[in-house]
C-alpha cells in the first residue's frame, strides 16, 4: 500500500482496489466498488507544464503517456488503451531512448499543457478575463446593507486588474446597474414578479441601440452580433470601475417599498439570478464567468418563490420535505434545475452567501450551486467572520488562496475491459455516449465527458468503474496483459485566464480467481473505502429516498484479512 499512498502526491489519486478483482463476478463480490478518488488540479510543485500541444491517438483520442510502448526506430507509439500504432510528427524526430520528452518520463504520469492548440474546441479565446457579476439583496436591515456594502467595497479592490465587474441589485425589483458610464448613474428596472426571457432582456437593455440584431442566428457575446460597446456598459474591467461601483454601494439603500406587518419582504431572489444568467449569457459566453449572490433571507417574490408573502404560512422544514408537503417546492426545483442547466451550457459558476437567521432556501437552490461547482456560505450576518473571511480568500492569493479555475472539462479513457458508470461531484454531464458508458449509472453517468463550470485546488470527484470482462483469462494472457489503464483529462481556464490541459494516467493490475484474495487485500486503501462508500451514502439519500422512509445511518466493520474499514452504509426501507 505504501507505493500507492505515495502516488497520491504525484497524481492526486486514490482508490480502494489498487489490485483489481479481474472479472465481473470478482468485483461483485469484493462490495465496495471499483472507484477512484481525483483531484483534477491539485497543486503539485514537480508538475512538468509543457508548452505544446498533447500527442492524441488517432483512434480513441488519449494522450501520449509513460506507458505507451515506443519503437525509437520507426518512431512509432502503441497507444496502451486501444492497442492503434501511431507515427510521431516530424518535431518529435530526435526522440531515443537517451532523448524522451516529457510526457514519456516514468515519474511524469501527470503532466499539464499550456498551449493555445492543447485546448478543444469550445475555447477558442483563451485570453477572455475573469467576470463577477455581483447580485445583492436589499431587503434586509439598514445595519445588514452597512455590512455588505463594506464587504463588496472590499473585495472590489482585491479583485484582479483586468477583471470583468457588473452589479445587480434586487428586492421588490431588480436593478441592473450600467457601470461603463460612470458620470451620470444609470440603472435599469425590471418587475421582480415576471419571468423574462433572453430577447426580452436584450431587447429592453436597449443592446441594439447602435447596432440592428442580426437577422438569424443566436445572439451571444461580440463574435456572434453584440457590440462590444453594449457589453462594455455593464461588464467594466475592475481598474476602470472601482470608483464608480464603490459610489454606487454608497448609495445602497434597503429596499424602498413598505412591508406590511402580517407580510415578509417581496423578495425576487429567482428572477434576479435569471436576468444575472441571461445577462452573462449574452455578454461573455463560455468564458470563466461567477455570479456571486449575496442572499439575506427566503424568496416570496417571483417564478420560484420558497414561501409565500404571507406570515402566517411557515417556511417549511426537514419534515415538510420528507413528507413531500412543500407547496412551493416541486416548482422552486424545476426553474433552478432550468436555470443550472443554462449555466452549464454557458459554462458559469453560480456561488451563494446566504447571511440569514431565516432560511433562505438553500434545498431549491443545491442544483444550481452543485451542478456548477459553485460556492455556499452559511451565516448569520453579513457581519459575521465566516462570511468576511470566506468572501476575502476567494480573492486573496497566499497560503489560503483557494487556486479558484473555471470552465473546466473533464474526460475519462480507460482500458476496454472497463466501463464508466459515472461521477459524484460537482459537474454535469456533456452526454457523451459511447463504448466507455456502463449500463448502471451512478451519479452523473451516461456519459464519459463532464462540464466543470467552477473547481478549486481542492476540489475532488468520485468515479465509479464497471468490470466488463465476465471469463478468468487463462494463464498465459494473464501473465502478459494485466494491467487496466486509465486516463483523466481536465481542460481548464486558470486564475490568470490561460487554459491548461491537465493529464493524468494510472496503471493498475488486476487479478482473478479464488486465490486472488491475498493479493486484494495487499492493495486495499481502506481511508479510500470510506470515503467513496460516504459519498455513495450521501448521494442516495438525497436522489433514492421515498417520502416518509425512515432515515438512519449503522457502521458495518468490513474485514479483509488483517485490513478493516469502518465505512458508513445506507439503510432504509429499501435497502439493507
Amino acid at each position: 500500500m505504501a507505493e500507492f499512498l505515495d502516488l497520491e502526491s504525484q497524481d492526486g489519486v486514490r482508490m480502494p482496489w489498487n489490485v483489481i478483482p479481474g472479472t465481473k463476478q470478482d468485483a461483485q463480490n469484493a462490495v465496495v466498488p471499483i472507484s477512484a478518488v481525483y483531484t483534477p488540479i491539485k497543486h503539485f510543485p514537480s508538475m512538468p507544464v509543457l508548452n505544446y500541444s498533447p500527442l492524441r491517438c488517432r483512434t480513441c483520442r488519449s494522450v501520449l503517456n509513460p506507458f505507451c510502448i515506443v519503437d525509437f526506430a520507426a518512431k512509432i507509439w502503441i497507444c496502451p488503451f486501444c492497442f492503434q500504432r501511431n507515427h510521431f510528427p516530424p518535431h518529435y524526430s530526435s526522440i531515443s531512448d537517451d532523448s524522451l520528452p516529457a510526457e514519456l518520463f516514468p515519474q511524469y504520469t501527470t503532466v499539464e499543457y499550456n498551449s493555445d492548440a492543447a485546448v478543444g474546441p469550445t475555447y477558442n479565446n483563451p485570453s477572455v478575463p475573469p467576470v463577477f457579476l455581483f447580485v445583492v439583496d436589499t431587503c434586509v436591515i439598514e445595519e445588514e446593507i452597512g455590512f455588505l456594502r463594506s464587504a463588496l467595497a472590499q473585495a472590489v479592490e482585491l479583485l484582479p486588474e483586468n477583471s470583468l465587474v457588473g452589479l445587480i441589485t434586487f428586492g421588490t425589483f431588480v436593478h441592473v446597474h450600467e457601470l461603463g458610464f460612470g458620470a451620470v448613474p444609470k440603472t435599469y428596472v425590471f418587475k421582480g414578479s415576471k419571468d423574462l426571457t433572453k430577447d426580452q432582456l436584450l431587447e429592453q437593455m436597449s443592446f441594439f441601440a447602435k447596432k440592428p440584431r442580426p437577422a438569424v442566428g443566436v445572439v451571444a457575446g461580440a463574435r456572434d452580433g453584440l457590440s462590444p460597446e453594449s457589453i462594455s456598459r455593464f461588464l467594466v474591467p475592475a481598474s476602470e470601475c472601482e470608483f464608480t461601483i464603490n459610489s454606487v454601494l454608497e448609495e445602497l439603500q434597503k429596499d424602498p417599498w413598505a412591508v406590511p406587518a402580517d407580510q415578509r419582504a417581496a423578495r425576487c431572489t429567482s428572477t434576479a439570478l435569471s436576468i444575472a444568467a441571461g445577462l452573462l449569457g449574452a455578454c461573455v459566453p463560455g468564458s470563466a464567468a461567477r455570479i456571486m449572490a449575496f442572499i439575506g433571507g427566503p424568496a416570496t417574490e417571483g417564478p420560484a418563490p420558497i414561501v409565500s408573502k404571507q406570515l402566517s404560512e411557515p417556511i417549511r422544514s426537514h419534515k415538510d420535505l420528507d413528507k413531500d408537503s412543500v407547496p412551493h417546492y416541486h416548482k422552486c426545483v424545476k426553474f433552478y434545475d432550468g436555470l443550472s442547466k443554462q449555466l452549464v451550457h454557458q459554462g458559469h459558476v453560480l456561488d451563494l452567501f446566504a447571511c440569514a437567521l431565516d432560511q433562505v432556501g438553500i434545498a431549491e437552490l443545491k442544483t444550481a450551486v452543485e451542478r456548477t461547482g459553485g460556492l455556499v456560505v452559511l451565516a448569520e450576518s453579513f457581519g459575521h467572520s465566516v462570511f468576511k473571511d470566506s468572501l476575502k480568500r476567494i480573492f486573496q492569493s497566499g497560503d489560503y488562496d483557494l487556486g479558484l479555475s473555471s470552465n473546466g472539462i473533464f474526460e475519462i479513457n480507460c482500458s476496454k475491459d472497463l466501463k464508466v458508470q459515472g461521477i459524484i461531484g460537482p459537474c454535469a454531464s456533456l452526454e457523451k455516449k459511447g463504448p466507455l458508458c456502463s449500463d448502471v449509472t451512478i451519479g452523473q453517468g451516461g456519459t464519459s465527458a463532464w462540464k466543470m463550470c467552477g473547481l478549486d485546488k481542492s476540489t475532488s470527484l468520485c468515479l465509479f468503474f464497471d468490470v466488463v470482462r465476465k471469463e478468468t483469462p487463462d494463464a498465459t494472457i494473464q501473465s502478459t496483459s494485466n494491467q487496466f489503464y486509465f486516463q483523466f483529462l481536465t481542460y481548464y481556464q486558470n486564475n490568470g485566464g490561460q487554459m491548461r490541459l491537465r493529464v493524468t494516467t494510472l496503471s493498475r493490475r488486476w487479478v482473478a480467481g479464488p486465490e486472488s484474495i491475498q493479493d486484494l487485500i495487499a492493495g486495499f486503501d481502506q481511508e479510500a473505502a470510506a470515503i467513496v462508500m460516504a459519498r455513495q451514502v450521501s448521494f442516495k439519500m438525497e436522489t433514492e429516498v421515498s417520502a416518509g422512509c425512515f432515515l438512519h445511518f449503522s457502521y458495518i466493520w468490513i474485514n479483509v484479512s488483517t485490513f478493516c474499514a469502518c465505512v458508513c452504509v445506507w439503510k432504509g426501507s429499501t435497502y439493507c
